[in-house]
């Protein structure tokens, strides 16, 4: 096993949802890198399992929480996990999520459900089962002359700050996400914890990909969704996009890094665009 070198955030424990593959991956990669402890999450055990043995090869302490952030007692299950396997909780970062894209008239409730549940609903609930230990930390501390700062990053979307077009499910949650977010950095700034959310615009993961000859799909939670784009969608949204391109998973996990490094003790309740620039 590799010794990691004291980073940035040694002897903190972290949570990051979707951390299984893709940018959760990286989110816990670059956090591990700087010493954080980091409970994995993923709706299938496999990826799950992947992450936390590749965290450890690099010499990291991890463990999978493997399940669907949307069920009514994910929250309590993974915060538990924290407490149980590293004896606190320092970082959140809520990034489980997906999309599933219509026009208004075929948009179902069941559709419209499964992306507030999601992408709003979870993270409520993680930040709601989390918030027992993060007040009686607080108190704790505060009585030993101690400040210690906690992070929280919510994962939005330019969907969700301008809209955009058969995605009215998936951005009406991303925007719930920035007003938990809001709301939030003020409640707890009382116990020194930063709230903010990165809001991405166009990453290259397996949700945007680029269509070959056919319409890619994913399966996600037992459903088939339609993913990416054709080749000629992405060039358009290549050329609007001022650095020219879509952003790596790299990239997309790196905004989020920044929130959690102590260097943004003093941001709260903000929303960091990482698009490369777009605005549309």
């Amino acid at each position: 096993m590799k010794k990691l070198a004291i980073g940035k955030l040694e002897g903190k424990s972290a949570i990051v949802t979707g951390s299984g593959r893709g940018i959760g991956r990286e989110i816990a990669r670059m956090l591990a890198r700087e010493g954080a402890r980091v409970v994995v999450n993923d709706l299938d055990a496999e990826p799950a399992n992947e992450t936390v043995s590749a965290l450890e090869a690099e010499g990291a302490e991890a463990v999978a929480c493997v399940g669907d952030v949307a069920a009514p007692d994910f929250g309590e299950r993974i915060v538990a996990q924290a407490l149980d396997s590293f004896g606190g909780l320092d970082i959140i970062v809520n990034n489980a999520g997906y999309i599933w894209n219509t026009t208004i008239q075929k948009n179902t409730d069941e559709q419209w459900y499964a992306m507030m549940d999601v992408h709003a609903t979870a993270p409520f609930r993680i930040l709601r089962a989390a918030a027992p230990f993060i007040r009686e930390a607080a108190k704790r501390e505060r009585a030993e002359g101690r400040r210690v700062m906690r992070k929280v990053v919510n994962i939005s979307s330019i969907s969700g700050t301008m809209g955009a077009a058969t995605q009215i499910s998936y951005a009406a949650a991303k925007a719930a996400q920035i007003g938990i977010t809001l709301t939030l950095a003020k409640e707890w700034g009382r116990y020194n914890v930063n709230v903010n959310a990165v809001a991405f615009g166009s990453i290259a993961t397996r949700l945007t990909q680029v269509w070959t000859s056919e319409k890619a799909t994913v399966n996600i939670a037992g459903k088939t969704l339609a993913v990416g784009h054709s080749a000629e969608s992405m060039d358009e949204l290549s050329h609007l996009t001022p650095l020219g391109r879509q952003g790596s998973q790299e990239e997309a996990a790196g905004a989020v890094y920044l929130l959690c490094l102590p260097e943004s003790d003093y941001i709260s309740g903000h929303v960091l665009v990482c698009s490369g620039g777009l605005n549309m």
